[in-house]
């Protein structure tokens, strides 16, 4: 057993003094107080049973980033150049998926992924739609791309629930996949299916699935993919477009979220993602269910504010995601989340910070609801937030994370061991592992003359 003490932890929804945090094979056991925490070793040394650990800063549950396509990374701070729309942009992201191979891709997640690490993440929703080679053809292991984002997860020390996306078309109205989009595509649901019955449950890896889009699936296919996966981690990506809207209505007549309704999609574990355009109706269907807002990226491509606090309101569990990795950060995502229906509503305080930090450490939304508070039976996830640097001097430890970044992660704890320990991860230089696949991608030649926004 490992003792954990911390001056301000946050526990049961609420912030505690001095803390006392007992972990056993990787699960809390016990928290309590202590009036006088005796300084102990540092969390990035090794500890033997029964040794305490002084815990530096506030103290919270690991957070859950529940949406990410890893491969966006390699276009962070490339695609500003020009302008442009969301529908520009994701012609760059294609050429950045068509130059990727299991092995880049790991190389390029396993970055991606201490990245996380370091700002708190420990467990991530991996929105999978990177299946096959360039041409369309599987590899020899028709998982291998999966495989890649699971093994890099393993090095970074984090969990993740593999979202493995089936994409069968290009438009609303059912035109067929073309070009890098071929990567995406199994053929049928069947095909589908059959590669994604070949995944496996980790321990620090499960399998759940998505419905990329209204666009990308079949209105006649919906049933039968909400029949197989009912009872799995299912997220579906939802009205962040007005053009996505606007394109339902006019073949189907209705709302995506209307239509995923009609056809069963939402079932008890379904998460919308984005559900940024809504109607009131909308709303009250949702209202029952999981949405993440991803705050960086909706602001990135410019897609809109969503509503957030009339669907909590409604009944909606909200969770959050860093998406396309325009920053990697999640204090500026929960801040995002306020700030956005700050800007929206005109009005003040529309999440408490307590909200806010749930919605961060919603590990439920994929799958992993022994996870995202420091309590008796929960995993073992710890992430220490200075309380000295520039930025967080002089705050409310209560309201910290409303000024704390990634960069006041000190130390990081997953399933009871140590993955970043004095702001640094303690396996992989990631600054180093990002610039090198970047450059070896290429991803620099994105935006060569001629194909910028």
């Amino acid at each position: 057993m490992t003792v954990y003490s911390a001056s301000y932890a946050w526990t049961g929804g609420r912030l505690a003094r001095d803390v006392r945090i007992e972990v056993h094979d990787g699960v809390i056991t016990g928290v309590g107080s202590v009036s006088d925490p005796t300084p102990a070793p540092d969390p990035g040394m090794s500890t033997s049973d029964g040794a305490e650990v002084r815990l530096p800063g506030l103290v919270l549950p690991g957070l859950a980033n529940a949406h990410s396509h890893a491969f966006h990374r390699a276009l962070r701070g490339r695609t500003h150049a020009g302008g442009g729309s969301f529908w520009t942009w994701r012609e760059l992201m294609y050429e950045v998926a068509g130059r990727l191979d299991p092995d880049s891709y790991y190389a390029l997640a396993r970055g991606v992924y201490a990245e996380m690490a370091l700002a708190g993440i420990t467990a991530v929703g991996e929105f999978h739609y990177l299946h096959h080679g360039p041409d369309g053809v599987p590899y020899d292991d028709p998982n291998a791309m999966g495989h890649a984002l699971i093994a890099a997860a393993a090095d970074a020390g984090i969990r993740i629930t593999l979202l493995d996306t089936l994409y069968l078309t290009s438009s609303v109205d059912g035109k067929p996949l073309e070009g890098v989009q071929r990567r995406y595509g199994d053929g049928s649901l069947d095909g589908w299916s059959s590669r994604t019955d070949l995944l496996r449950d980790r321990p620090h890896a499960r399998i759940g699935a998505a419905l990329h889009s209204v666009r990308a699936v079949p209105a006649d296919v919906m049933p039968a993919f909400a029949r197989r996966t009912d009872g799995r981690p299912v997220h579906v990506h939802l009205s962040e477009q007005r053009a996505e809207n606007e394109q339902c209505r006019a073949v189907h007549g209705c709302t995506p979220t209307e239509l995923l309704e009609a056809h069963g999609v939402w079932q008890p574990r379904t998460v919308a993602v984005h559900a940024t355009h809504l109607t009131d109706r909308d709303i009250d269907i949702l209202g029952g269910h999981q949405v993440c807002f991803c705050p960086t990226t909706e602001r990135d491509l410019a897609d809109g504010i969503g509503p957030a606090r009339r669907l909590a309101d409604a009944g909606a569990r909200l969770s959050l995601g860093s998406d396309s990795h325009a920053v990697i950060d999640p204090y500026e995502e929960l801040r995002g989340l306020e700030m956005n229906d700050r800007l929206a509503s005109e009005q003040r305080g529309r999440f408490t910070p307590a909200d806010l930090i749930a919605a961060a450490a919603n590990h439920e939304s994929i799958g992993w609801s022994d996870a995202g508070d420091i309590a008796v039976g929960k995993r073992a996830d710890l992430v220490c937030v200075r309380l000295d640097s520039v930025r967080t001097a002089g705050a409310d430890p209560a309201q910290a994370v409303l000024a704390a970044t990634a960069a006041d992660i000190t130390h990081v704890i997953a399933d009871g061991r140590a993955i970043v320990s004095d702001g640094r991860h303690t396996a992989i230089d990631a600054p180093r592992a990002l610039a090198d696949t970047i450059s070896a991608l290429g991803a620099g030649r994105v935006l060569e003359e001629g194909r910028r926004p």
